[in-house]
């Protein structure tokens, strides 16, 4: 390991970024809202950017010395353009939860009827969870999906809308293995009069990539996150139609934020322009036959996939067949180097620190440059070790042939 200034000066410090790093090249991540960001990207995330303050819009800042810093946020914005075809883009927003809000700040009046998909059926804490500030400052009406199918049905989110009026819908899921249907979720909101908005945090790579309906040009109002599938720097951006260009941007600054972190922003832009290459749609397609063939292993092993299978980057696993739960799971998988998330699946009637079932994703590990091959050994180490996650010395052989997967692909 070199030694670094940081090494020099905070040793425990840079022992806590080795480890990580070590964890990450020695383990197999599937927790499907991580990715792994190029040297290009880390480059810019560490960069003298970090160092200047630029309240403001480029060429209209509040503060001198910012004609870089222009530079680099007019970039980041014409490469999301191409990238999503939107009409207008803001690259300033902090992270995913923060966009969300200050659309809702842009657009609504609080105490407004909002429509969005409930948490524990894959929705997220901000599409109006009663815990969140988007639930207490909004009247949230919570969709999911069907009970039998467990797949989002499109005829009762219109019957819901159309009874109770929402002046928002909102579409988009953290855990929902399944196509998400943007045109038909807009013509909803055309039809009762609302504005459409999409949170595709989760699957923006995705929809860049091909493999994924793209919410535009029929959503009003686009939100991402631009790491995950989008394998960018920590942090979100939104999109949307002209009209509402000036309230969105009113909003962010400076309604709901400060000075923008121009080191993410400039990493922003050197993501957005990796992903323009080639290169990125057939990572995209990979990310997806990766999933698929995860989840057919899965099955094969025995386990109970929610929907049965994936069209996108995720896969939900019920483990309650084999009476494990999610947290045990998830602490069994760890001690074998493989990262997971619990998480409740659709009608869980568990809590959710300790619910039914994982979530697992195939974004990092395609990164890696792992294929479908590689699936079928992956879904067999995950059903060894819930199948049997109280027994340690199954668990420390599985970890030694995760490393040895692992580091077939090097990661940094």
């Amino acid at each position: 390991m070199n030694r670094t200034p940081l090494h020099q000066f905070d040793p425990d410090l840079a022992a806590a970024i080795d480890h990580e790093r070590d964890r990450q090249n020695d383990g197999l991540e599937l927790i499907p809202s991580e990715n792994f960001v190029s040297p290009a990207v880390l480059e810019a995330l560490g960069s003298v950017m970090t160092n200047k303050y630029s309240e403001g819009y480029p060429r209209k800042r509040y503060y001198g010395g910012n004609q870089f810093i222009d530079d680099a946020e007019e970039l980041a914005i014409a490469r999301a353009k191409q990238l999503f075809g939107a009409e207008h883009v803001n690259v300033q927003p902090y992270s995913g939860s923060p966009a969300n809000i200050e659309v809702y700040f842009a657009l609504l009046e609080f105490g407004d009827t909002v429509m969005g998909m409930s948490l524990d059926q894959g929705g997220h804490l901000t599409h109006g969870h009663k815990v969140n500030f988007s639930g207490r400052a909004y009247q949230f009406v919570q969709y999911g999906v069907d009970e039998s199918s467990h797949r989002l049905d499109y005829e009762k989110i219109r019957a819901l809308a159309r009874k109770t009026k929402p002046k928002l819908i909102l579409s988009g899921a953290t855990a929902y293995p399944r196509i998400i249907d943007f045109k038909a979720f807009a013509e909803i909101a055309e039809e009762v009069g609302a504005i459409s908005m999409a949170d595709i945090s989760h699957i923006a790579g995705l929809i860049v990539g091909g493999v994924h309906q793209s919410p535009f040009p029929y959503t009003d109002v686009v939100t991402t996150t631009t790491h995950k599938t989008l394998r960018g720097p920590r942090g979100a951006m939104i999109m949307c139609k002209e009209q509402f260009a000036k309230a969105i941007d009113k909003a962010v600054f400076p309604g709901m934020q400060g000075g923008p972190h121009d080191h993410v922003t400039a990493a922003k832009a050197v993501a957005f322009k990796e992903a323009l290459r080639p290169q990125f749609k057939a990572y995209a397609a990979q990310i997806v036959k990766n999933a698929q063939a995860l989840a057919a292993s899965l099955v094969a092993e025995g386990l109970d996939v929610v929907t049965g299978g994936t069209d996108n980057h995720l896969i939900l696993v019920d483990l309650s067949s084999i009476g494990v739960t999610g947290k045990e799971a998830e602490v069994a998988l760890d001690k074998a180097n493989i990262t997971c998330n619990k998480n409740m699946v659709p009608y869980d009637k568990r809590s959710p620190f300790d619910p039914s079932g994982i979530r697992l994703g195939t974004p990092a590990i395609t990164t890696r440059g792992m294929v479908e091959e590689d699936m079928r050994d992956v879904g067999r180490y995950i059903a060894t070790v819930v199948k049997h996650h109280t027994d340690e010395a199954i668990i420390k052989d599985v970890k030694r042939q995760v490393i040895a997967l692992a580091r077939r692909y090097p990661l940094y």
